[in-house]
């Protein structure tokens, strides 16, 4: 192995050591606000897929474009009730959640 594979590093490992490993209250953390990340960027995806602006999906839901916008930039405040609204009602589009135990 050449000198300079050696120092590469897979996206976990610079994960164990910049936030700790999974478990610890730092890496939990990082994890929790992706996940939230990851829930306002799906809404954000699948509303352009349907040629809607912010405004057009909020008035479907009954909510502000300026609620929508904070939904697809930081999901971790979404109720499920509303995150069903505004799939459902608002994508027409259906929701898997599954729970890792």
């Amino acid at each position: 192995m050449k000198k300079s594979e050696s120092n590469i590093k897979t996206w976990s490992q610079i994960k164990d050591k910049q936030f700790g490993t999974k478990g610890t209250a730092r890496r939990d953390q990082l994890d929790r606000e992706f996940e939230s990340f990851k829930i306002g960027y799906l809404l954000r995806s699948a509303r352009e897929h349907k040629k809607l602006t912010q405004e057009e999906l909020g008035n479907i839901i009954n909510k502000k474009r300026s609620y929508i916008s904070r939904v697809e930039n930081d999901g971790s405040n979404l109720t499920l009730r509303t995150l069903f609204e505004i799939v459902e009602k608002g994508l027409g589009g259906k929701i898997n959640i599954s729970i890792d135990i």
